[in-house]
Order: C-alpha cells, then sequence, then structure tokens
C-alpha cells in the first residue's frame, strides 16, 4: 500500500478522475491519506482520518511512507484552530493554513512539526490532543466561520459544506466524526426535545423520503449554528429550523443527538 499526505492547504477530492467532476469532500493540510489505485495524472485515495474515498490530482500529492503514516495515526492530534495560519517554509515562499489543518510530528515544546523531512514553525493556536472544556471550544470555534460561503464538498473557511463543518469542528476539539451527515447521524445518543440539548450537540434534517440531507451544531436559547447558504444562525425548535430572514422552515427536525 502506497501513502500520502496534503503539503498543500487543501487538495480537492473529486467523485471521477477529472477536473471537471464533482467535488465530494477536501483534505486538509497534514491530513494522510491510503493510495488505492492510479490513473495518469490521478491517484484513487482513501483518507484514513473519515475512510472517505475519491480522486485527486497526483501532482498534488506528497508522498509519505507506511510507517511516517502509521506514527502520525498513532500520535495525539494538533490541529489548528486560527481561521488562517502562515506558515514560512523558505525564505521566499510561506503556506497558508486553514482552521482544522493537522501538524503532523507535532513537537508542542518547540511549536514545530515536520513535514517531507521540513521542519516548520507555528506561532498560532493549537489544539492537542482531545480538550477538557470541549462543548464551550465547540461553541467557540464555530461562531468563527459565521458568514462563510457554503460550498459542496468544503471543509474550509473559504468554502464549507454543511457536515464538513461539524466534522471539521469537532476535529478541532479532538472529536471525529464521519464526512456526511447520513453518516454523523448514527453517532451518539438521541434526544426527544430540545431543551435537553447542550451546546455543541447535533441536530440532523431529512427530506420527504426521509432521507438525512442537512447537519449543525445546537447552541443556546433554541439556535442552531448551521450552514446553509453560507455558515448562519437560526432559530430550531422540535419542527426544524426556522429561517430568522424569511420567517419561514427550511429543514424538518429528524433527531438531535449528543455525540459527545
Amino acid at each position: 500500500m502506497n501513502y500520502g499526505i496534503c503539503g498543500l492547504s487543501l487538495i480537492p477530492v473529486r467523485r471521477e478522475p477529472s477536473e471537471r467532476s464533482e467535488m465530494v469532500t477536501q483534505i486538509l493540510f497534514g491530513e494522510h491519506f491510503e493510495i488505492i489505485d492510479y490513473l495518469p495524472g490521478w491517484s484513487h485515495v482513501r483518507l484514513v482520518f473519515d475512510g472517505y474515498e475519491g480522486w485527486v490530482d497526483s501532482k498534488m500529492v506528497t508522498p509519505l511512507t507506511e510507517r511516517d503514516s502509521t506514527r502520525i495515526e498513532s500520535a495525539p492530534s494538533a490541529v489548528t484552530t486560527d481561521i488562517f495560519s502562515i506558515i514560512p517554509i523558505s525564505k521566499e515562499q510561506n503556506l497558508m493554513l486553514v482552521a482544522g489543518s493537522t501538524l503532523p510530528f507535532w513537537r508542542p515544546y518547540l511549536k514545530q512539526f515536520r513535514l517531507d523531512s521540513k521542519k516548520c514553525n507555528l506561532n498560532g493556536h493549537v489544539a492537542y490532543g482531545r480538550l477538557k472544556d470541549h462543548r464551550s471550544f465547540i461553541i467557540s470555534q464555530a461562531l468563527k466561520y459565521f458568514n462563510a460561503p457554503y460550498l459542496w464538498g468544503g471543509r474550509s473557511p473559504l468554502g464549507i459544506d454543511c457536515s464538513g463543518f461539524t466534522q471539521v469542528i469537532y476535529k478541532m476539539a479532538g472529536f471525529r466524526l464521519p464526512r456526511d451527515a447520513s453518516q454523523q447521524v448514527f453517532l451518539g445518543t438521541s434526544l426527544s426535545f430540545v431543551e435537553e440539548t447542550l451546546p455543541g450537540d447535533l441536530a440532523f434534517f431529512d427530506d420527504e423520503e426521509g432521507n438525512i440531507i442537512h447537519v449543525g451544531i445546537l447552541w443556546k436559547q433554541n439556535k442552531i449554528i448551521h450552514a446553509s447558504g453560507k455558515v448562519r444562525i437560526d432559530n430550531v425548535d422540535q419542527y426544524g429550523i426556522y429561517n430568522v430572514d424569511t420567517k419561514r422552515y427550511t429543514h424538518k427536525m429528524r433527531v438531535m443527538k449528543k455525540i459527545i
């Protein structure tokens, strides 16, 4: 098995090996993956973080040894929490990291990580391992994304979808969620009433056929933070999400879940 790691700000993952194909997710800096197949110019990858599969441009892949992949996977997570961070990689070049990026081989006492034998320093904020005060942290991080534009398959503050939003926010707090809302809904314990929820719990919404199509992070006083057009705050009750701008319900409640 061959392995790779994202050495760019992010890598788009396509459903098919074509630049015109739908983007199904993004690999953020420092996230690693298995390479399970090749076509000319394209690599079929499986992300170690969530098992998601798709095709990436082979030119964007930084090779990774199996030994280093295992070491990264077994180490405590080190994840950037600033919306943007600038990393100097040479005298002439910088690299921008978005929130939720992974810092491989992180040395917290030096504030240093390593990628492809190159040591890099980061002076920004890093969440190391699983945080104790995770609920307040989840809300504070979610609010940083306010007005971030919606983008199908996105996991970045420059474009993010509903389940990418919940996944990355939870990742920064030290928890792993699957990629899609239809997968995330199987985690945790169901809650019967909005009044039973705590900040950081998740709410899931379905369509007329019962398919899970949306997810958001519950906040306080019947509020939800979610990505719909943009990352926004709306009202929520047992019926669903009530859009504060259009004054109508936009998503039908299916279930509320305590994940952590």
